[in-house]
């Protein structure tokens, strides 16, 4: 019996421990990219879904942060996400938000909630809310970075932010959109990625939406991640020796197939199919500031 207690233990301790040699190797490559050239080969992840950790580290080491603090929304239950390494490695403090009730219960049983300077809110974000839920957790003014990722009102919800000036801004981007229309979604308070169609890449905005948008806020684009979903901004003040790209120049096709059919089962269909396949859809035309058909916004489908 008490071989099995002791196998049992260490079985519990299992995961703690692989979460300890993951921040391990973490902190070598976040070492051995701070002193690189281009933020978009410092890839490496730890929590984060890709290799925005990577990119993060290198931006850090590069930008100069008064404020150790950031904000990240539609962390779901915050195993994976772009601010956990910054939060046990870097030792920032944060606010986390998630629309699910169940996944901040789950972060406020994490042991990191008690180990970390860590606050995590419940509330499903509009461009209505969003700056209250932030003054209301004390965040305001200079900070160190933001990360949007709602699937859906992302290019919204930024737009509207007006409480705080991050250093480093981490975005969503929708490379379904192409790497040229200034396009998201339509805004709509209740927008939810599963049910906006059954496809579920029928949502978010444009790379070029966002850099437009991104540069009206005196920020300038810097890197992308290779998978094709992610974008990272400087404050244009802060630049110091970074590369200014281009959208055109960051994109990516997204690596991964996402699509799925009306029964809810993942097709594989290559990138033209899946596009064509929504091209009836809506979205918010940001340079007409009109709403209009997919296939009737120049520069999407492909010829």
């Amino acid at each position: 019996m008490k071989r099995i207690r002791r196998t049992l233990a260490r079985l519990n301790a299992l995961p703690e421990r692989i979460t300890r040699i993951q921040e391990a190797l973490g902190r070598i490559e976040a070492r051995q990219v701070a002193g690189g050239t281009d933020p978009s080969l410092a890839e490496f992840r730890v929590f984060s879904q890709w290799g925005e950790d990577g990119i993060i580290q290198y931006l850090v080491a590069n930008v100069p942060i008064e404020r150790p603090v950031f904000v990240e929304f539609g962390v779901e239950n915050y195993v994976e996400s772009n601010t956990r390494f910054l939060l046990t490695h870097n030792r920032w403090s944060g606010l986390v938000i998630d629309g699910s009730a169940e996944n901040i219960e789950y972060i406020r049983r994490d042991p990191i909630y008690w180990a970390s300077n860590l606050k995590a809110e419940h509330s499903f974000i509009t461009r209505e809310n969003i700056n209250e839920l932030l003054a209301r957790n004390g965040i305001a003014g200079d900070i160190g970075l933001l990360s949007v990722d709602i699937d859906g009102n992302d290019y919204w919800v930024w737009e509207a932010i007006d409480g705080i000036s991050p250093r480093i801004v981490v975005c969503e981007y929708s490379s379904q959109f192409g790497p040229n229309a200034e396009v998201s979604t339509p805004y709509d308070p209740t927008f939810v990625r599963d049910q906006a169609h059954f496809s579920k890449i029928y949502y978010g905005a444009s790379i070029s939406a966002l850099t437009a948008l991104a540069a009206r806020k005196g920020y300038s684009l810097v890197a992308a991640n290779s998978a094709g979903n992610n974008v990272f901004f400087v404050r244009s003040d802060l630049l110091g020796p970074l590369k200014v790209l281009k959208p055109q120049q960051a994109y990516r096709r997204a690596q991964f197939r996402e699509f799925h059919d009306e029964n809810g089962q993942l097709t594989f269909d290559d990138f033209e199919a899946r596009l064509r396949k929504i091209s009836h859809l809506p979205l918010h035309d940001l340079k007409t500031g009109q709403v209009a058909r997919i296939a009737d916004i120049p520069g999407i489908l492909p010829p």
